[in-house]
């Protein structure tokens, strides 16, 4: 889909009808400008772009089925898939097997491109986002805990791609930061503990946060004379 002229609307229409289908075109509108709401003739416009930009299924049906009639809801045909869907799927499966899990996990990583319904997200889309960022950063955390020890799945350049792609989603993930810190400190690399050291600063700096607890007693420890082990979360 493109990412200029009406592309990115139509992007963030058809999101709208994968994640809440069945709306009337008057919610519709609303929530896809709820400042000034589109008319109809605007949502009619979309919708046709969306379809010739989707096109069809194998079968010949179109991915965005033309309404019979005024009553008919607005929606999306069921051949249409969300990379969404796919990452839970994966998760829900993996995360309860342990390391055993990590083939899977890192494939729903693969499926993030950045900070879900971007930067600034329409209002219906918001709980949607902050739940993916949460589910994203816990995957993200869990891969990097198993990448990071020694053993037979320590592999740190997979753990710094797990936090790099949670970091695009949420780079004010605490946690994340912590298991970037013991990421560089498990290899050595003073210079990049201190990068995530000075990143995480600046962030909160920005915000107006104070470091958690947990992350100041971390840099504590890494930073010490001895580069005490990192514990928890």
């Amino acid at each position: 889909m493109a990412t200029t002229g009406h592309g990115p609307s139509q992007a963030r229409l058809a999101a709208l009808l994968y994640f809440r289908p069945g709306r009337s075109a008057d919610v519709l509108c609303a929530d896809m400008d709820p400042v000034s709401p589109w008319s109809t003739a605007t949502l009619n416009a979309r919708l046709q772009g969306l379809r010739r930009a989707l096109g069809n299924d194998p079968a010949g049906n179109a991915y965005v089925p033309r309404r019979r009639s005024g009553d008919d809801p607005y929606e999306l045909s069921e051949a249409v898939r969300c990379d969404w869907a796919r990452f839970t799927q994966l998760a829900q499966r993996a995360l309860p097997q342990g390391t055993a899990g990590l083939p899977d996990l890192e494939k729903a990583l693969g499926l993030i491109r950045g900070r879900p319904f971007g930067t600034r997200p329409l209002p219906w889309a918001e709980p949607y986002q902050q739940e993916m960022s949460t589910r994203i950063i816990d995957v993200a955390h869990t891969v990097a805990t198993y990448r990071t020890p020694t053993g037979p799945h320590h592999d740190l350049t997979a753990a710094r791609q797990a936090i790099a792609t949670g970091l695009d989603v949420d780079d004010s993930a605490e946690l994340l930061y912590r298991d970037w810190m013991r990421i560089e400190h498990a290899a050595g690399n003073r210079a990049g503990l201190h990068t995530a050291i000075t990143r995480i600063q600046d962030i909160n700096r920005k915000i107006d946060c104070s470091l958690e607890n947990e992350t100041e007693q971390l840099i504590n420890d890494l930073l010490g004379p001895t580069g005490g082990r990192a514990r928890g979360r």
